[in-house]
């Protein structure tokens, strides 16, 4: 055994990725692949869903917005709970959480109970976003790329399977089926977890997650770096929830999709991601594209709502496919973080300002394109503003794409 806990092999090589951790490693892929389930899984039912239980725009637009917000405040919280119970003991407790939120909303009687279940879904999936990175350090020190790229993937697919079954799934046997059913899988998660519980002598030295120190914080937040990729990472997230949000319910009116249509295209959307997460990191940080990508980003935004504004109904998957290319940012902002700071110090502060700020302004974002629509009565001007986000994109985006550092901000 190595000293951090993990096998090695002779001559101090990386020890075989299943040696001696095969219940970490699938503790961590079955953790990714329930992060995103809740995310995705109501929108392509919610006609089902409000057949049942009355569900206005706004409250939508709220459910749409209590993801980046349990993202936000748990991003914060979960290493002060880490520190205090331990890693393993609470991600076996969010995923507990976890389970307790899906089949709540299955169970929902009233519209007040699904807010609560999907608030209690949301902050379990904010917890396990934070414990996965130092798992993956602690487990798998001499793999930590390669386990990063696996749960990432995972995590991706994780968003674009509930859509393609929401439907077809609610149609056979019931919407409450249909949203309940991703319990089944979290409690599957909790199985490799409580059993590394039950061998604490197999049990590698605790990897925390890491907390900013408050100096280096205050020093980010004047920085014009820090908020110009806070601005990127927003306008990534923005479009990613309100789509998650309001796409099916969007295809539906303009575009006359049928909801297993627009399930799938949502489906279609979220998959985009999947190749953004594998490409961008390696064209920002090996071959220095930022500045193209952005670009590829902003004109995939406006070509793919004014295609939903001018012709919904024609090659409406093209329209799709562009705004989901469109938040390749995501990957973008995150690659950047480490690309513009010197130190880890600077990094875990950046880290912190962008993610939070950006969550923050993003949980606004499903509920205010609610409010929108219900005041306008209809899609079009929700959909000028989303398009219109990419602006901002394209200003701030030239100003991450020059080299320089959070460090040397603070010095000039």
């Amino acid at each position: 055994m190595s000293r951090d806990g993990a096998p090695a092999a002779a001559g101090g090589s990386p020890a075989p990725l299943w040696a001696g951790r095969s219940l970490a490693l699938l503790g961590i892929v079955l953790v990714a692949f329930n992060l995103r389930t809740g995310v995705a899984s109501l929108s392509p039912i919610v006609a089902e869903v409000r057949a049942d239980i009355p569900l206005p725009p706004g409250l939508i637009g709220l459910l749409g917005m209590l993801p980046p917000l349990c993202f936000a405040v748990f991003g914060i919280l979960t290493p002060i709970l880490a520190k205090r119970f331990g890693i393993e003991a609470t991600l076996v407790a969010s995923l507990v959480a976890l389970v307790a939120g899906l089949a709540g909303r299955g169970l929902a009687p009233d519209a007040a109970w699904m807010v609560v279940a999907s608030a209690v879904t949301f902050a379990a999936g904010g917890v396990g976003n934070v414990l996965l990175p130092p798992l993956v350090k602690r487990y798998f020190p001499d793999r930590i790329g390669l386990v990063t790229t696996v749960y990432v993937t995972v995590m991706s697919a994780s968003t674009f399977v509930p859509p393609l079954v929401a439907v077809p799934v609610a149609d056979a046997a019931g919407w409450r089926t249909s949203l309940g059913e991703w319990a089944l899988l979290a409690l599957v998660a909790l199985v490799p977890w409580i059993a590394l519980l039950l061998q604490p002598r197999a049990r590698a030295d605790e990897a925390l997650p890491e907390e900013a120190e408050p100096g280096q914080v205050r020093r980010a937040l004047r920085s014009p770096l820090a908020w110009a990729l806070a601005t990127v990472f927003a306008v990534s997230a923005v479009n990613a929830y309100v789509m998650f949000a309001w796409l099916p319910a969007i295809l539906t009116d303009v575009a006359g999709t049928s909801h297993l249509a627009s399930g799938a295209l949502l489906s279609l959307f979220a998959a985009m991601g999947l190749p953004a997460g594998l490409v961008v990191p390696v064209l920002a940080s090996r071959y220095g594209k930022v500045r193209l990508l952005v670009g590829i980003a902003v004109v995939s935004f406006v070509l793919g709502y004014g295609g939903l504004l001018l012709a919904p109904a024609t090659a409406t998957w093209l329209w799709v496919a562009l705004i989901g290319t469109g938040p390749l940012l995501f990957p973008l902002a995150l690659v950047l973080i480490n690309l513009r700071s010197r130190t880890h110090a600077g990094s875990i502060a950046l880290s912190g300002v962008v993610q939070s700020a950006g969550y923050l302004v993003a949980a606004l974002a499903p509920l205010g394109i609610g409010l929108l629509h219900e005041g306008t009565g209809g899609w079009t001007w929700p959909l000028i503003l989303l398009l219109a986000t990419a602006v901002p994109a394209a200003i701030a985006g030239f100003v991450v794409a020059r080299p320089g550092y959070l460090e040397d901000e603070r010095r000039a």
